[in-house]
């Protein structure tokens, strides 16, 4: 059984058809990659499955379950989880403080101070998996953006996530250090069976991680499948990866 399937999904903003009947699947612990030009649908379809916007038509259904009007609080509950573009971060907090937030507010203890106590050793789990138990006292203010990117992936960690959805989770970030997130991201959802559905600009990640990709253009789904297959797709090459995949 799909972890997520979404059918029909649908949402104009006047007489633009942001997303026009889209339809996909996702299985447990796959990593889909939706890319598109810009103004093509993505981060709209993204909102839809998260709950910040309601759809004008269509089912998303997670776990078995419709979800398309549930708040984006009960889908956190239900276990899906989102990162954003830009890194949001409590900047004062350190590293420890801002996951150690997010557990609490998973497990409803924000006014525990014995529960805040409990989460310490659990947040430092968090971050020797992400690799930045060294930043754990560090306030985030101080951090290189590359690094707050690691924490924002901690925070979604925190969680406890069946699927996460991350919107441009190497945006500004250097090349290497895009390819080593990524591949700390795929190792995690490998060993705890944790679906990603990603957006990315940056083909080398798209194509070196993905292992599905959808292509959206003008709201709608243009194509999907393997990596290589949607690659040399006619359509794809000429929509969305130009002179890019004429070199290819």
């Amino acid at each position: 059984m799909s972890l997520l399937a979404v059918s029909g999904l649908s949402k104009a903003f006047g007489g633009v058809r942001a997303v026009d009947r889209i339809g996909f699947s996702l299985a447990p612990g796959e990593l889909l990659a939706m890319i598109g030009p810009n103004g093509a649908g993505k981060t709209t379809c993204f909102n839809l499955i998260s709950g910040q916007l309601p759809p004008d038509a269509g089912e998303i259904v997670f776990e078995g379950k419709r979800i398309e009007r549930r708040s984006p609080r009960e889908r956190s509950r239900l276990g899906l989880g989102r990162s954003f573009q830009v890194a949001a971060t409590f900047g004062s907090m350190t590293v420890r403080e801002n996951v150690q937030v997010a557990l609490l507010s998973n497990a409803r203890g924000l006014g525990s101070l014995l529960s805040s106590l409990s989460r310490s050793e659990e947040a430092m789990r968090i971050l020797q998996k992400t690799g930045i138990q060294a930043l754990a006292d560090r306030a985030c203010a101080e951090l290189a953006y590359g690094d707050l990117k690691r924490v924002e992936f901690a925070i979604a960690l925190a969680g406890h996530p069946r699927l996460l959805l991350m919107d441009e989770p190497t945006a500004g970030m250097a090349a290497a250090e895009r390819i080593e997130l990524m591949r700390l991201v795929q190792g995690i959802s490998r060993e705890q069976g944790i679906s990603v559905l990603f957006t990315e600009h940056d083909m080398d990640v798209v194509f070196g991680f993905a292992d599905r990709v959808m292509v959206l253009a003008e709201g709608a789904l243009i194509a999907q499948g393997a990596p290589a297959d949607v690659r040399a797709d006619a359509r794809v090459r000429r929509v969305y990866l130009g002179e890019e995949a004429a070199h290819a």
